[in-house]
């Protein structure tokens, strides 16, 4: 909103030159984010806490400690993250820009499913929310839109092709099937970032890296130099992106400072399908969607181990891991809780450099 106000008056004014700049309003954004969550984040806790007596409801088959260490934390806070995420972005950001509006309203429309999700769950004071099929039709929907629309703003055969890393002048063209692609894309980054939600920190950080890479990736494959310099497809408008997402890590920083052990407050379904459905967006309009296979690679990781879980169990009634998702394994295993986040956030930086890595190997 601030870029198309002060655009016009860039000639007149020289200050207003900066808003020309995608790094300014990125730089900006990030701190707006960060700035409205620490201000917001108190007030909206107490009152998450004077309205959730009990908190969120712990899963009773879960490890035993949480029933004493996290019981009566409130959830919700995925509230806080895109309230200011959503402030950030219409603040900064050019809304004449179409890719900015198709991966907001993708990561709102999440959110409010992952809302009504949580709010299932504290209503009835258990863990079982939206029928799993439900939730999946509504995301499928979501995403199948925000498919649509991010090709016909791509447009031509890069709006309907898959690009391959590390193969340069390679595009695999899926034609009508491309918006089917975009949406499993979509709810796959979801969903995975939803079972990683598990402890006080492990999702938040990897996202936080995660949004970091693909804010670059946004900017270099929106800008036409770069994108020819590094021989990447070059998609004209979708650099403005690297403001949605700079102002998601400015949100993600902010909730950090009161999800940091012992957690304040947990994110929820409402954050954590949100941010999913936002990474999953993002790599789709960047054309990097195979990439985030490799950045998002412990989200990936997490989701594979409940897959796997579940179809040795229902074949042989036995157990792979001692309980997945996989950080539940090693807290049964014995592993504190700071070791295992910590060890998932160092596994996400370098899984984030393996992803930038493939920028330039062509």
């Amino acid at each position: 909103m601030l870029f198309n106000l002060v655009r016009p008056l860039a000639d007149q004014f020289i200050l207003f030159n900066l808003f020309r700049y995608i790094t300014f309003r990125s730089g900006a954004a990030c701190l707006t984010a960060l700035v409205l969550s620490l201000i917001f984040g108190p007030p909206l806790i107490r009152w998450l806490r004077s309205v959730q007596r009990n908190g969120q409801p712990i899963r009773a088959d879960g490890p035993e400690r949480h029933l004493v260490e996290k019981k009566g934390t409130p959830t919700m806070g995925g509230v806080l993250i895109l309230s200011t995420l959503t402030i950030s972005t219409l603040l900064w950001a050019d809304l004449r820009n179409g890719y900015v509006w198709a991966v907001l309203l993708l990561t709102l429309g999440y959110g409010a499913i992952g809302f009504v999700d949580d709010f299932i769950k504290l209503s009835r004071a258990n863990v079982r929310g939206l029928s799993g099929r439900g939730k999946l039709v509504v995301q499928a929907l979501l995403g199948l839109g925000a498919a649509f629309w991010i090709s016909w703003l791509t447009k031509g055969a890069l709006g309907t092709g898959v690009s391959i890393p590390v193969l340069k002048d390679v595009l695999i063209p899926l034609g009508f099937a491309f918006p089917l692609f975009g949406m499993l894309v979509m709810m796959g980054a979801s969903n995975a970032v939803n079972l990683t939600d598990g402890l006080d920190g492990l999702a938040i950080v990897p996202t936080i890296i995660a949004a970091g890479v693909f804010g670059l990736i946004a900017y270099l494959v929106g800008n036409r130099v770069f994108a020819d310099y590094l021989q990447l497809n070059h998609v004209p408008g979708v650099g403005e992106l690297c403001v949605f997402v700079s102002a998601l890590i400015g949100a993600g920083l902010g909730f950090l400072w009161f999800n940091a052990p012992p957690a304040a407050v947990f994110m929820g379904d409402t954050g954590s399908l949100a941010l999913g459905g936002a990474l999953g967006a993002v790599a789709v309009a960047a054309k990097h969607e195979i990439v985030l296979v490799v950045v998002g690679g412990l989200f990936v990781l997490e989701t594979v181990s409940v897959i796997i879980q579940v179809f040795w169990y229902k074949r042989t009634g036995k157990r792979v891991f001692l309980m997945a998702p996989l950080h539940h394994h090693f807290e049964k295993k014995g592993w504190s809780e700071p070791t295992i986040v910590i060890r998932f956030w160092i596994i996400a930086m370098v899984l984030a450099l393996a992803g930038l890595a493939t920028l330039k190997i062509r």
